[in-house]
């Protein structure tokens, strides 16, 4: 199970591992917190007043062709999307927004979702929700309260019969390791790196290098990732940042995505390379 803020969140993160366990016959259920109501239009082809005008179903029609193309099964909680806040100071969030939810109360539909498709892994964001977007933090708290709960039948008694994930872990889309190793392969190449201006700021955000601990081997499947983001076309520009590097580049200079083990109910040595380490030997996996 990976639970995501915003539709294309799960194609722009861990998406290639998600593909790679499809293709291995695992059971994958995409959770999408929000509909991505308030979010902008960040393809300048798509930038007109009639998607502006049609945002939630245009956004439900693209999760709908990325979902196909990973071979997820996806479900939506129904909170609407908070939006990402702007000026100084920020303006407050929006009445009745998935932020400023009780996170008891928000857990409840993931509880009994967990519950029902009983995962054995689960993936979300770390504390700052990868960025700090109040969705992706909050999408972060939801998960962790649903993850403690799903298992203890004195909670939430009415969503369902008890199941307890066996490991939680953060998705690290973007170490200080990653960023660096492609960045010195474009440049190795002669072309100019599009990564320069990110690691000049580096220095003001924290390094999640060392809190990896699971290097999943997916690059075969960075083009169904990349197909599958390509498929939320208000939220890409097919011409941008996110597709300039090539493929076969960014393969051999980072074949992984990665991840933060920081729940595990089962024996599974660090530093690992699969999500299911420690799982697939217990009588708990079907």
């Amino acid at each position: 199970m990976a639970v995501h803020a915003h539709p294309d969140d799960e194609s722009s993160k861990g998406a290639a591992t998600t593909a790679k366990y499809v293709a291995e016959g695992v059971d994958v259920l995409v959770v999408t917190c929000t509909g991505g109501e308030r979010g902008s239009v960040l393809n300048p082809k798509l930038d007109r007043p009639e998607v502006w005008a049609n945002i939630a179903e245009i956004r439900r029609a693209e999760m709908d062709a990325a979902r196909a193309i990973l071979g997820v099964e996806q479900a939506w909680l129904g909170f609407v999307d908070s939006g990402l806040p702007e000026g100084d100071p920020l303006p407050p969030l929006p009445e009745g927004c998935f932020a400023l939810q009780d996170v008891a109360v928000a857990a409840g539909p993931l509880v009994r979702l967990m519950r029902e498709f009983r995962p054995h892994v689960v993936t979300t964001y770390d504390e700052e929700g990868g960025y700090p977007h109040p969705d992706h933090i909050m999408c972060h708290k939801v998960s962790v309260a649903a993850f403690e709960a799903a298992g203890d039948a004195e909670r939430y008694p009415e969503l369902g019969e008890p199941w307890q994930p066996l490991k939680l872990y953060y998705d690290i889309g973007f170490s200080k390791g990653k960023i660096l190793a492609l960045h010195e392969a474009i440049l190795a190449t002669g072309a100019e790196s599009p990564y320069a201006e990110w690691l000049t700021r580096w220095d003001d955000r924290p390094d999640k290098g060392p809190r990896i601990t699971t290097r999943v081997e997916c690059a075969e499947y960075f083009t169904v990732r990349d197909d599958a983001l390509r498929a939320h076309a208000t939220q890409v520009d097919p011409d941008g940042f996110w597709f300039q590097v090539p493929m076969d580049l960014q393969q051999r200079a980072w074949p992984t995505e990665d991840f933060e083990l920081v729940r595990s109910l089962v024996d599974s040595p660090l530093p690992e390379s699969d999500l299911f380490a420690g799982v697939r030997a217990t009588s708990h996996a079907r």
